[in-house]
């Protein structure tokens, strides 16, 4: 069977020698830092430092010898992904769906290309963040966690509070990203958890209050929202 619709479940981490782990713990806690130093301040007075981290993690791949099939962007693994995720974020957002067409946030509808481009800009970001999130943050904290349970639970804490003080997206992307953790913790596959964050996401942008949403911003941009 070949590997694209294997749906046996991903080999963990081994833990690395004490001396690595505490190595590999600062390098994975000074760049999560640094990503909200610049949410909070870099991105305003230093806009182009996400080049330098961006760099910095292409690096810590190299240094740490990940290939693409380890950081899960190859087809390896996707069907067995896809199974785990999918049908969870089927039922996760029903009730979102249903009250969004109850009260007419949600209809049935095509704005053309106007929803095409906003649907591949977003999904897009959504690939890197999960890239971020999964791929090099979740593989650092499994390298150096022994429970796999609790370095999910670490993922969702790290991704909700990216999205501070933004409390409905806090709430979905600390819940989200635990749950989005577990799949990539057994499947080494980001593709269907991106997807299933870029329609999470669409929906809960759909049928929240402007009010607390603001236009799904965080940091001070939150703040700086007018409806």
């Amino acid at each position: 069977m070949s590997a694209i619709t294997s749906m046996e479940p991903a080999l963990p981490l081994s833990l690395a020698p004490p001396w690595s782990r505490l190595a590999t713990a600062l390098e994975a806690l000074s760049l999560f830092a640094a990503i909200l130093l610049y949410i909070w301040r870099w991105q305003r007075i230093h806009p182009y430092v996400w080049m330098l981290l961006l760099a910095a993690v292409v690096a810590s791949h190299f240094l740490h010898h990940d290939t693409p099939r380890d950081l899960g962007l190859t087809l390896d693994g996707l069907r067995a992904s896809a199974a785990l995720t999918l049908p969870l974020t089927v039922i996760l957002l029903a009730p979102l769906v249903f009250y969004g067409f109850a009260h007419g946030r949600l209809v049935l509808g095509w704005e053309g290309k106007a929803a095409l481009g906003w649907f591949v800009d977003y999904g897009s970001w959504c690939v890197f963040q999960q890239y971020l999130l999964q791929s090099y943050f979740h593989r650092r904290l499994m390298s150096i966690v022994p429970n796999r349970h609790f370095s999910s639970l670490l993922v969702g804490v790290m991704f909700g509070a990216a999205h501070i003080p933004n409390p409905i997206l806090m709430v979905a992307t600390t819940l989200g990203g635990f749950m989005l953790a577990e799949v990539f913790a057994r499947c080494r596959n980001i593709w269907p958890l991106a997807l299933a964050q870029t329609v999470a996401g669409a929906v809960i942008a759909a049928v929240s209050p402007a009010t607390l949403i603001h236009n799904m911003r965080v940091g001070p941009g939150y703040f700086n929202f007018r409806a």
